[in-house]
């Protein structure tokens, strides 16, 4: 269950210290926690938190579990939807939070209260970048357009050996079933090498998707492979 623990008011980050650790970047493992070999995730999910129950219990679940591994929590800001829900779990549980939020999107209007730090950037590029820097793990949840764009952002990023980093989704009620299909479709037809097809990692829970991530090995990248190869012909 969750400790409950009081919310801390929001605070502002400089951007430039996004990336930096620090004790703003560390977030301290209880004695009873697992201690994972990350010191901070990142989220993305949904600005809605759709229409099944499961989806906001998972994302509490996850905050959690982040929270109880002493791993801070990367998302997108703001207190709406399932990114809501991930990072007032995290939060209350005792857990790191840090919010990237575009200009556009800071308003309470718009993005709901934040809490733990906040950082507020230019724009979505911006912002896309510097939860990426900030992060050593990508999970993403059920969400929509943007949700899928940051997932396969990461994904083709790692194909092409720009990082190393694990990258999962957490498959809440066979939400991503079918876009996992396409990607072992797309396997099949030849359009996605099954090297590449194996950076994502799949969970069902939070706690099997950290423990698969936390064991995770990034594949050669593509242009590594393609170079090796037009040295053997």
């Amino acid at each position: 269950g969750f400790r409950g623990c009081r919310r801390a008011p929001p605070s502002r980050v400089n951007p430039l210290l996004v990336g930096m650790s620090s004790s703003l970047t560390d977030a301290p493992a209880t004695s009873e926690s697992p201690k994972s070999p990350f010191k901070s995730v990142c989220v993305y999910c949904g600005s809605s938190t759709g229409n099944r129950p499961e989806f906001v219990h998972a994302a509490k679940a996850l905050g959690e579990a982040l929270a109880h591994r002493g791993v801070r929590l990367v998302y997108g800001g703001g207190s709406v939807g399932l990114m809501g829900a991930v990072s007032t779990s995290a939060d209350k549980c005792g857990g790191k939070v840090l919010g990237i939020i575009p200009t556009a999107l800071e308003p309470v209007e718009v993005s709901g209260d934040a809490v733990g730090e906040v950082v507020v950037v230019k724009d979505m590029h911006e912002r896309k970048a510097a939860m990426a820097s900030a992060s050593d793990a990508f999970i993403a949840m059920p969400g929509g357009f943007g949700t899928l764009e940051e997932l396969l952002e990461m994904i083709t990023w790692q194909q092409l050996g720009y990082h190393s980093k694990p990258v999962g989704v957490l498959n809440v009620g066979g939400f991503f079933d079918l876009f996992l299909s396409f990607l072992d479709q797309s396997t099949e037809s030849g359009f996605i090498r099954p090297e590449a097809r194996a950076i994502v990692v799949v969970g069902d829970t939070p706690e099997t998707l950290l423990d698969a991530l936390e064991k995770y090995k990034a594949p050669v990248s593509l242009i590594h492979s393609l170079a090796k190869e037009s040295k053997v012909e």
